[in-house]
């Protein structure tokens, strides 16, 4: 009888946090890694290069920036499930030193280090994000969106085929009648 309880406990906690991540910022939808290793060379990552992954799920975007690029990684991840799950991964790959994994709420955390930001969010959230990057991010930053775009961000280079978009977070100005801008 006791395991059936600690089952039960263990799918009310899994739901839960499913329920709080898609309210929160997007659903977990794994991107294949072929899509995350073309998103880093889109973003040029590179051995010098801090990669923050906003709502990094099961790590496999940091992980590869650090094990192929070289790059050192950070992770944010805001559902407690897949925060261990990563927490656990890059301990047992020894990433620590160059891979780190933050709980919480991406509004919350100061990406200003970044070299580059990698996200697979929804457009709500990504249009909440233009804000604080322009704020935080320095305009050299690149910024890697997987299928949905950032349409207030300069847009420097796109993928349609892969729904891939790649940014700097400065303000996309559109033009009115006589060159002026908005």
């Amino acid at each position: 009888m006791v395991p059936l309880n600690i089952l039960t406990i263990l799918v009310v906690v899994f739901m839960i946090s499913i329920l709080w991540t898609n309210l929160r910022g997007a659903p977990w939808l794994p991107t294949p890694m072929s899509k995350v290793y073309k998103m880093l060379a889109m973003a040029d990552v590179g051995p010098n290069d801090m990669v923050y992954d906003l709502g990094c799920g099961d790590g496999r975007t940091i992980i590869a920036a650090a094990r192929r690029y070289g790059a050192r990684a950070v992770g944010i991840e805001i559902d407690p499930l897949r925060y261990l799950w990563c927490q656990l991964l890059i301990t047992i790959l020894r990433l620590r030193g160059r891979v780190q994994i933050i709980f919480g709420d991406i509004f919350a955390q100061d990406l200003g280090d970044a070299d580059v930001v990698t996200c697979y969010l929804l457009p709500k959230t990504n249009k909440k994000l233009e804000e604080k990057f322009g704020q935080e991010l320095r305009p050299s930053t690149r910024v890697i969106s997987n299928y949905f775009n950032f349409p207030g961000l300069q847009l420097l280079r796109e993928d349609e085929e892969a729904g891939i978009y790649l940014y700097h977070p400065v303000p996309n100005h559109t033009k009115t009648k006589k060159g002026s801008s908005l």
